[in-house]
């Protein structure tokens, strides 16, 4: 894509022509994650700072328990779940904001039953995330 102004059209939290991939290809630290880069990323793409992305996490399933230096703001499109910032977990459904701050250890968890998806705003040039190690129940 160029860095033409566009309507990206969404059916079914898939949008056109934006590929679904695995969350982390090479990484067994997580439980049924995808994700589709909408706008940021890519070679063909210079769409400014930042990328804009939707995480797919599906009924029972978490992302990796990292940290990073960069920061992130998630807003939450469908379904329920938890997010573990630092030491304290929060509950958290459809159109609640999480703002992830450099350094905070989090890890997202969808609800039995049905999946947590939200769209994720970050830095295109950014450090690569480091996985904590657990050391008890999130």
């Amino acid at each position: 894509m160029s860095d033409e102004s566009r309507v990206i059209k969404c059916a079914g939290f898939r949008w056109d022509g934006v590929p679904v991939t695995d969350y982390k290809p090479d990484s067994t630290l997580f439980r049924d994650v995808t994700r589709q880069t909408i706008v940021g990323e890519g070679a063909e793409e210079s769409a400014g700072a930042i990328v804009t992305r939707y995480f797919e996490v599906q009924s029972g399933g978490y992302s990796t328990l990292e940290r990073h230096e960069h920061r992130h703001t998630v807003i939450v499109l469908r379904g329920r779940g938890t997010v573990r910032l630092g030491e304290r977990t929060h509950d958290i459904a459809s159109f609640d904001a999480v703002y992830v701050a450099p350094h905070t250890v989090h890890r997202f968890r969808a609800t039995e039953g049905e999946p947590l998806g939200f769209l994720c705003v970050v830095d295109r040039e950014r450090d690569k995330p480091v996985p904590v190690r657990e050391r008890g129940p999130d």
